[in-house]
């Protein structure tokens, strides 16, 4: 046993380095997909805590010990702390999604679901198909980097084993969703604005003839005219998106540089 004190005296604190990193692969993009294995994810977060733990700075308060219930709560918030980067970061790509799903939904499209691995759920095809296109703009930001980069912050604002129960950035979270949910309806309005305007000349025709069936007629138009509108517009909402992403990276990367002033 004297041989393994000086090693048990850095498994705890290891141990919370893992959790945060841990944490990232909960809900980041592309380190959440459900097409990579628990087991890898798990490996992947060993390595890097490997890595960075002989960097960092000693643990709050002196030795740890190895009390699993004094380690609970200080898990909770490595994993929180992780996690909130993770949420912030994948935000832009989920309104991606829902503009995704606005314009499917108004084009009929909306019962052609397809499984999406990323978020572990249904999502229309549009949808789906924006946010990989959003994934791909993510990646080449920079966007894996910065959320690394700024889970490394943290650990020099909030050194592991100090416990905070205030961890989530509530209004900075408030601040993404809004931001988000107004990004996704401006990429949708142009396809329902054009989609309202042929249901308008739809009704004016099935009045002045009848005998046309504006159901069959309507149904093909309508998809015909939301995937012309979506591919004229494509560069715009790559432009927006991108901005959108950025805003995001620089929001996580601000707030893990203040996260120890935050929660003091």
């Amino acid at each position: 046993m004297g041989l393994l004190e000086p090693v048990l005296a850095h498994a705890a604190p290891f141990i919370l380095v893992v959790f945060r990193l841990l944490g990232l692969f909960v809900l980041t993009p592309l380190l959440s997909s459900a097409n990579v294995p628990r087991m890898v994810r798990v490996m992947i977060a060993l390595s890097f805590a490997a890595a960075v733990y002989p960097t960092m700075p000693p643990p709050a308060g002196g030795p740890m010990d190895l009390d699993l219930v004094e380690l609970l709560p200080l898990m909770l918030t490595e994993v929180m702390i992780g996690s909130t980067i993770g949420l912030i970061a994948s935000i832009p790509l989920i309104a991606l999604q829902m503009g995704g799903y606005f314009m499917g939904y108004q084009m009929g499209l909306a019962l052609a679901q397809a499984y999406n691995p990323e978020l572990d759920t249904q999502s229309g095809v549009l949808g789906q198909l924006l946010f990989y296109l959003g994934m791909a703009a993510f990646v080449a930001l920079g966007g894996l980097d910065a959320v690394f980069m700024a889970l490394l912050d943290t650990f020099e604002t909030l050194p592991s084993g100090v416990f905070a129960s205030d961890v989530m950035p509530l209004e900075l979270l408030v601040a993404i969703l809004t931001s988000s949910f107004e990004f996704a309806l401006r990429i949708a309005s142009p396809v329902m604005g054009v989609i309202v305007m042929i249901l308008v000349a739809l009704g004016f025709m099935m009045k002045t003839m009848p005998q046309i069936n504006v159901m069959s007629v309507g149904f093909a138009a309508k998809i015909l005219a939301g995937l012309l509108t979506l591919s004229a517009m494509i560069f715009i909402i790559d432009e927006v998106s991108v901005d959108e992403m950025r805003k995001a990276i620089d929001a996580i990367l601000n707030w893990a540089q203040t996260l120890g002033g935050a929660d003091a």
